[in-house]
């Protein structure tokens, strides 16, 4: 009998050591979703995509070469931004005082992500000695009960005295958000827990400090980074605190007593069915309480989530993916205070349909928050008008946001420029490798250093090619079966993708092939042969098969150069229309109309037919889309409101670049939207 047990026991012994040898120590996936109760579909690795070639890899070469390197030198220099210079202050190994808007802390953090995005690809060295160094510097700063922004802790060190939260517009939480994302990024790619460490005892700060604090002193979360933040330290920790903070960032919201719509606290979340306020914290809100959704699956979170997706989709979202119509107004609805008046917002979601295109704010960072919720609605549902979404937003209002060359950035995004305008705006014209407020550009930098994260992922069924461009996958099924794809393609230029099954497990498993929304004819062969499988516009193509290497998918998406029009409501671009092959939204720049002709003159008739052409932009390959437009001048209008419009229309020849290049071949006026010539 003892022998047997013997037996046993080492056969159990065996076994758990098999299991854990196969066993991932922990996940490197940029958001770490593959036990989220309520998520369809799981993210992928962060080292288990590589672009090869094409589009996005020309691009991500400059991000590691390049932008990181150059965001460094603007970061760590005092004489610029000072950004890193008060966390040497805070540290106590240099003297001064703290300079810089109070997120400056978060702005940071967001550029150690990209560091640390790059090192997972990469394994650079260089980079992970930086990453330490700055490490060591950055621990230094944080309070013995984790506490840690460079205003306060800079003050603490004079006064002698804590003074966390006094001024809720301090962005403690947001900061703290970003240190938490960071870290857990850092985990991962490295396997350090020195940043993850620091993220700990930060949000166990915040745990503690919420249990204690009243929903007045609360309502200081201010740009809800730490939603996203809080859910992923549950995710790497799996300490069920954190989870109950994420819930209880909710709860509280909704005790809030005088709150703003451009805080998005007038009235509980719950109750919310539209977007409203700042669309930078809206966007942010809603990424993170998708995240708390999928570990919690409250169906009243989603049903917000689908009504406010709807509301900026169908009426406030721009064509370029954008969010955020309004530089300053007033909110359509929040009455709050004695005696009654309507309150501000600012970098605001207007009404439905107010969508201006000279004053336009768009805020970079609310365009990317706009991507992060839409790539959680999708891991939630499946669902690929989510995706369609992502996509719209990295080929457009991201790549907008900064220059061909990576080191020059807009902080706001209009789809109209002109010299003519009679006011200047808040923010240039122009892109500027130094922006007062620099939260955008290490917002910027931390996505296009992690684009390639949103190429695949996983299901319960199968693998899903989200984007297209030249890539190569190496990853696991949900069983932990080994699987390996690679895409080769000139996508989004050419309309042919091919992908390849370079390694399979002997079962069957699903392919899942995004067929985008703009896409009105998809054609697919399998091995040479037509597909059995309908291709449908906005839907996701599943293919069931026993894959082998060798295997062929070949995707042919129709491209043609189409005009598209808005919802009449939109005043500013009623009889307008706008060109789009593909993914990309092109415009028309004043640099390629005929000299001595005005944008304003220009219209285009619906017949048009606008030819590819290759050209290169700032060492940049694109796709120009050449065409007959009609010119009707109108002359000069110093001085006049209305004028007679002439009579005579002739035809000129015209060039429309992708939007997200314009502005880079020096100062020029711009056009998204242009008259419909009838």
């Amino acid at each position: 009998m003892n022998k047997l047990k013997n037996i046993t026991l080492g056969l159990l012994l065996c076994t758990s050591a098999m299991m854990a040898q196969k066993a991932k120590p922990y996940s490197k996936s940029l958001a770490d979703d593959s036990n989220s109760k309520f998520a369809k579909v799981w993210n992928v690795d962060m080292d288990a995509v590589k672009w090869t070639n094409g589009f996005w890899a020309d691009r991500f070469n400059i991000s590691k070469d390049t932008m990181i390197f150059d965001m460094w030198r603007v970061l760590k220099d005092p004489n610029i931004s000072h950004a890193y210079r008060n966390f040497e202050i805070a540290a106590g190994v240099k003297e001064g005082e703290h300079f810089g808007p109070p997120f400056f802390d978060g702005d940071f953090y967001k550029w150690f992500e990209s560091v640390a995005a790059v090192y997972t690809i990469t394994h650079d060295p260089k980079l992970d000695k930086l990453m330490d160094e700055i490490i060591g510097v950055i621990s230094k700063c944080q309070r013995e009960d984790g506490y840690i922004h460079t205003p306060v802790i800079i003050k603490e060190r004079k006064e002698k005295k804590k003074t966390e939260f006094e001024n809720r517009l301090n962005f403690e939480t947001y900061n703290l958000g970003h240190l938490m994302t960071a870290g857990c990024v850092h985990y991962r790619a490295t396997g350090k827990k020195t940043l993850l460490n620091m993220s700990i005892k930060a949000t166990d700060y915040l745990y503690n400090f919420y249990k204690r604090s009243s929903p007045e002193l609360a309502r200081n979360a201010i740009c809800p980074s730490h939603y996203m933040g809080v859910v992923e330290m549950y995710r790497t920790t799996k300490d069920p605190r954190y989870l109950e903070l994420a819930e209880n960032l909710i709860n509280i919201r909704g005790l809030v007593e005088k709150g703003t719509d451009d805080n998005q606290d007038r009235i509980p979340f719950r109750k919310q069915m539209k977007a409203m306020g700042h669309a930078v914290r809206a966007n942010y809100l809603y990424a993170g309480v998708a995240d708390i959704y999928s570990e919690t699956g409250e169906d009243s979170l989603m049903t917000c989530l689908k009504s406010i997706w709807n509301d900026v989709t169908n009426r406030k979202m721009y064509i370029t993916g954008a969010c955020g119509a309004l530089y300053d107004g007033t909110s359509p609805d929040g009455t709050s205070y004695e005696p009654d008046s309507v309150q501000k917002v600012h970098q605001s979601y207007g009404r439905a349909f107010q969508l201006p295109n000279h004053t336009a704010h768009n805020e970079s960072c609310a365009n990317i928050g706009n991507m992060l919720w839409n790539w959680r609605m999708f891991q939630l549902t499946g669902d690929a008008k989510y995706t369609d979404i992502v996509e719209t937003v990295l080929y457009n209002s991201l790549l907008a946001s900064l220059s061909l060359d990576q080191k020059r950035y807009f902080y706001t995004n209009p789809l109209s420029v002109s010299a003519d305008f009679p006011y200047k705006m808040r923010w240039s014209k122009t892109r500027e490798d130094f922006i007062s407020c620099y939260c955008c550009p290490p917002n910027i930098a931390r996505t296009m250093a992690e684009v390639q994260d949103y190429v695949y992922s996983v299901s319960a069924k199968g693998v899903y090619v989200n984007l297209y461009g030249g890539s190569a996958l190496s990853s696991e099924l949900k069983d932990g079966s080994k699987v390996k794809l690679s895409q080769s393609t000139d996508y989004p230029w050419n309309e042919k993708v091919t992908i390849n099954v370079d390694l399979a497990p002997k079962k069957a498993f699903s392919i899942f092939l995004r067929i985008p929304g703009w896409c009105n004819k998809a054609t697919l062969l399998v091995n040479g042969k037509a597909a059995d499988v309908k291709l449908v516009s906005g839907q996701y193509a599943e293919l069931n098969n026993t894959w082998t290497k060798g295997d062929k998918l070949e995707l042919t998406l129709d491209m043609p150069a189409k005009l598209m029009a808005s919802n009449p409501l939109v005043e500013e671009t009623r009889n307008q229309v706008s060109v789009k092959r593909g993914p990309v939204v092109y415009c028309l720049e004043s640099k390629d109309i005929p000299a001595g002709t005005k944008l304003a003159d220009i219209a285009v008739p619906a017949s048009i037919k606008l030819t590819p052409k290759e050209v290169t932009i700032d060492n940049s390959r694109m796709m120009s889309l050449e065409g007959q437009a009609i010119c009707t001048p109108s002359g000069d209008w110093s001085n006049s409101l209305y004028k007679e419009i002439p009579a005579d229309v002739k035809k000129v020849s015209v060039s429309f670049v992708p939007y997200y290049a314009w502005g880079n071949r020096g100062k020029a006026d711009m056009e998204v939207w242009v008259p419909l010539a009838r």
